[in-house]
């Protein structure tokens, strides 16, 4: 009997299974937000509000488990520091998922998971200054 086994393969084995959902769940934190799968979407819901949660209790045990989903010190630094403070009195329900329809070349129903009431940290504005382009000066 296949009791509490709910977890969506994907048509993948379990260790790309896992090296999808990590990935997706790192795009998913810097951008705030990614197109993929009905399926895909589903499954990383599950992944990423999981790391909320473990953002929000904010130890070093929830630090260490959410490295261990994502690999990138700086990902959990603002998993912890910008991400679940947002949250703090949110219990769960932390993402959205909207159907957006069927990709042209497979037909395959597409999502748009994104977080909830997610404000961008200030750095990520400012790493994006508009450059002004000197004209050169030109000698009459």
């Amino acid at each position: 009997m296949r009791h509490r086994k709910k977890v969506a393969k994907l048509g993948r084995t379990a260790s790309h299974r896992k090296a999808l959902l990590a990935n997706l769940a790192k795009s998913m934190i810097i951008h705030g937000k990614i197109k993929t799968t009905d399926a895909k979407a589903k499954e990383l819901r599950r992944v990423v509000e999981r790391l909320i949660t473990f953002g929000k209790k904010g130890t070093v045990h929830t630090n260490r488990q959410a490295f261990r989903v994502l690999q990138d010190r700086k990902l959990v630094n603002t998993l912890f520091e910008h991400i679940a403070p947002q949250y703090a009195d949110r219990n769960g329900g932390y993402t959205r998922i909207v159907k957006l329809g069927f990709r042209d070349n497979d037909c395959a129903p597409v999502s748009l998971i994104e977080l909830v009431d997610y404000k961008f940290p200030e750095e990520a504005k400012k790493a994006k200054p508009k450059k002004k382009t000197e004209e050169p000066e030109q000698n009459n």
